[in-house]
């Protein structure tokens, strides 16, 4: 996919089409992190860090409860 930056303000802006946000989840309060090599820009939406040490506790939770069940579906 091409895109073209396009004049706003005294800045330049990328439009981002909805079915591409959809994909990443993200919308127009996600924050981004922009990354560069000095060739290459990464935008990736920032994820929740609350968000996932929530997740990460929880999931030590079920790791710490049913140890043996784990290991048997993982058969």
């Amino acid at each position: 996919m091409i895109k073209y930056l396009k004049k706003h303000g005294n800045s330049l802006a990328i439009v981002i089409e909805k079915p591409i946000l959809e994909l990443l989840g993200a919308n127009a309060e996600t924050p981004f992190e922009i990354t560069t090599d000095g060739q290459i820009l990464i935008l990736s939406p920032k994820k929740d860090t609350e968000e996932q040490e929530s997740f990460k506790n929880a999931l030590e939770t079920v790791n710490a409860r049913y140890p043996k069940a784990l290991r048997k579906l993982a058969e």
